[in-house]
């Protein structure tokens, strides 16, 4: 599947859909995004069954403010609804795998049970990495 352009239009319509949202904030003059562009568009042909979205910070500015992204690129991982991992930086073929591997693999119940008990550490406050 390729990836499809989200906006903020379009981007509580993907988040709803549940399963695996990954989504990529990049800028055309950014060049880590531009390397890491390709990596991105490969992962999407190998997993089908996850939705790779594109969030271009330029022409949806008030997208990546509202998600509080301050550098790019800036990867997010939502999973049934709920954000489980955020990093800024472009990664390798391998990282971008592992990120992946670990989003499919994590325990929604426990995860949405830990952050109903502790909300002020939820991943869509603090932006961690909880994979």
């Amino acid at each position: 599947m390729a990836t499809i352009e989200v906006t903020e239009s379009n981007l509580q319509e993907q988040i709803d859909k549940g399963g695996i949202l990954l989504l990529d904030f990049w800028a055309t003059w950014c060049g880590p995004c531009t390397s890491f562009a390709p990596i991105y568009e490969s992962a999407s042909e190998m997993n089908p069954d996850i939705i790779f979205g594109k969030v271009d910070t330029e022409a949806a500015p008030g997208l990546a403010e509202a998600a509080g992204i301050s550098a790019i690129p800036t990867l997010m991982a939502f999973r049934d609804g709920t954000l489980v991992f955020a990093q800024a930086g472009a990664l390798p073929k391998p990282a971008l795998d592992q990120v992946i591997e670990k989003v499919r693999a994590l325990d929604m119940e426990k995860v949405k049970a830990e952050m109903s008990a502790h909300p002020d550490h939820a991943a869509h406050s603090s932006g961690s990495d909880n994979t």
